[in-house]
């Protein structure tokens, strides 16, 4: 299995980006499989967003809902962020692979903003 397989597999990954002065920052992110990238969302004015507009190099490791009890191996990528058509494929591919808790968060993502207000994510998963 594949390093991307493997984090494709799990419920929550733990994202870690960087701050200019180099800090490292966790969030914890549901994440799909789509093609040879992994996808996410969120909010474009978020922190995350803003650190992977100054550095696409991240850092990638299975977690629980809270970004805790980190398991398996921390793996390297590369986040670029994505257009419009290509961030309502992200959204798509998160609402199935998270079923109905999916579906729901991704129809009131739609209604508190919708595109105007989330951008996908797309991360390449450094072999």
């Amino acid at each position: 299995m594949s390093e991307l397989e493997r984090l494709a597999a799990e419920k929550y990954v733990v994202l870690t980006t960087f701050r200019r002065d180099g800090r490292a920052v966790a969030t914890p992110v549901w994440a799909s499989r789509d093609g040879d990238e992994l996808v996410l969302f969120s909010e474009r004015n978020a922190g995350k967003v803003k650190r992977i507009r100054n550095n696409g190099e991240v850092r990638l490791q299975a977690c629980d809902v809270r970004g805790r009890r980190r398991h398996g191996t921390e793996v390297t990528g590369t986040a670029r962020l994505l257009d419009a058509p290509a961030s309502a494929r992200a959204l798509q591919v998160i609402a199935r692979d998270y079923g109905v808790v999916g579906r729901v968060t991704m129809f009131f993502s739609r209604l508190r903003g919708g595109p105007e207000r989330t951008v996908g994510i797309a991360i390449a998963v450094t072999p």
